[in-house]
């Protein structure tokens, strides 16, 4: 972390109200869950991807490449909303889930993890009434890009039902690889002058230029939650597989959390 300490990470068994709070106004860099999933549930989870259908982001925007097992909302945008195709690779994720014998996995852990910390319904985000995929499990080796995420800003005239006042993200490693693979989250958020640093998806390093960050190296099994919509980035591994369990969560104006990927 830079010389900033005020911009950190915080350890904690159980997440607490505040700590989703903290994140979400910038107080806290993020929070890391250590071993919110045992060893052995995230090598089943890692050598199901064997048989688990998976793809690749969208390589005309995503680069260096990012393999994943499930769809992602942001690939699947238009004009008006959402391609259609984007239903039809949801539900056969979700078949395969359950085919490969997974039942409702990590996500569920992750769900109740949540639902005992902020005390109010937690629940799948939905799109005219119909539920979003949640649970991307995606593989990034090769590093990423500085970038953020931020659904109001990719989807200006509205996608959710619900309408949230903040979004952060939640991401479990169930592989971790050798040397490199850490997240770093910068104290700054997206500013109309920063499209002059844009490549691709992200953006050059000078965007976060003096920002304070904190960056964490994950073990198996932990979690780390913070705001999608700071910058952040993850080095890229020297071998091994470096995959994560993701989900971004919406905080609703009347104390809800709402789940999509």
């Amino acid at each position: 972390m830079n010389a900033d300490g005020r911009f950190k990470l915080v350890r904690a068994q159980v997440l607490k109200t505040g700590h989703l709070k903290r994140v979400a106004s910038g107080q806290i860099a993020g929070v890391i869950i250590p071993s919110i999933l045992k060893a052995s549930n995230c090598e089943t989870i890692t050598s199901a991807l064997r048989t688990l259908p998976t793809g690749l982001y969208d390589v005309d925007r995503v680069h260096p490449p990012i393999a994943r097992f499930g769809p992602a909302l942001n690939d699947h945008r238009t004009e008006d909303g959402v391609d259609p195709m984007y239903w039809s690779l949801a539900e056969s994720a979700r078949t395969a889930w359950l085919n490969a014998g997974l039942s409702s996995g990590p996500l569920t852990a992750a769900l109740a993890a949540l639902h005992s910390s902020w005390h109010q319904r937690t629940e799948i985000a939905t799109i005219s009434d119909r539920p979003a995929y949640a649970g991307v499990i995606r593989e990034i080796n090769a590093g990423t890009l500085i970038h953020n995420d931020c659904i109001i800003r990719e989807f200006p005239f509205g996608i959710l039902d619900t309408q949230i006042s903040a979004q952060l993200a939640l991401n479990i490693y169930l592989s971790v690889g050798v040397d490199g693979g850490a997240t770093t989250v910068w104290h700054r958020r997206w500013q109309p002058e920063d499209e002059s640093s844009r490549i691709g998806y992200g953006h050059t390093q000078t965007v976060v230029a003096d920002a304070p960050y904190a960056s964490f190296n994950p073990e198996v099994g932990d979690a780390l939650l913070f705001s999608s919509e700071h910058y952040h980035d993850v080095s890229p591994v020297s071998s091994g597989r470096r995959i994560s369990l993701a989900f971004f969560l919406g905080l609703t104006s009347d104390d809800r959390l709402v789940v999509w990927s």
